[in-house]
């Protein structure tokens, strides 16, 4: 990806320690990827959805973002990708749905200025649950929206979580697979091979925090 080496130079260093998950972010990103929350696992390990059910680094791999199954561990070799990777909410939870209206709200301000700074192409926000009430979108679904931060397209997905039958996993790939596709016909310049946005049809999903 074009902007994979500027992302992998000029990372966040300003990023506070005292974060449960510190964000793994960086200018020219094209996909900066919004989980919901950390949850329980990732905040004792400190790294992003790294309990063993989460399907991100799978569903990352199989749609064509990375070119191998990450580790969480290994997260920040994302920015070699033009990935990056944060959290609406900070604070870690057993389940997403122990986190209030407000949280969500502040969680969304907080995105808005963190895009604002460092201006990905794409931001996409997994849970549409979290994304309707975040963002004041009740109609929202799965897919492409029409809001954008500063300069950034917004796309949600489906929270990766292991627990969201809705989804499985080759349902999920399909989805990231998707965005994957816009992503590269805009960086190549071939709006035309986008075509028309069909809706997802999502389900209530699973509430649990990665």
């Amino acid at each position: 990806m074009r902007h994979a080496l500027a992302a992998s130079r000029v990372e966040d260093r300003a990023v506070p320690h005292s974060k449960a998950v510190p964000d793994v972010i960086g200018y020219g990103l094209q996909v900066l990827f919004v989980g919901v929350n950390p949850g329980i696992r990732s905040g004792e390990t400190h790294h992003h959805f790294a309990h063993a059910s989460s399907r991100l680094w799978m569903a990352l791999y199989e749609s064509g973002f990375t070119p191998h199954v990450v580790q969480p561990a290994g997260e920040r070799a994302l920015l070699r990708s033009g990935i990056g990777l944060t959290n609406l909410v900070d604070r870690p939870t057993r389940a997403a749905d122990e986190l209030t209206v407000d949280e969500l709200r502040n969680g969304a301000a907080t995105l808005r200025h963190k895009v604002c700074r460092y201006r990905p192409e794409w931001v996409a926000i997994l849970g549409v649950v979290a994304y309707r009430i975040a963002f004041a979108e009740p109609d929202a679904t799965v897919g492409r929206q029409t809001l954008k931060l500063c300069s950034s397209r917004v796309w949600v997905l489906p929270g990766p979580t292991g627990r969201n039958a809705h989804f499985p996993l080759p349902r999920l790939i399909r989805e990231f697979n998707r965005l994957h596709r816009h992503v590269r016909s805009i960086e190549l310049g071939d709006t035309a091979a986008i075509g028309t946005e069909e809706p997802v049809t999502d389900g209530p999903g699973s509430t649990r925090s990665t």
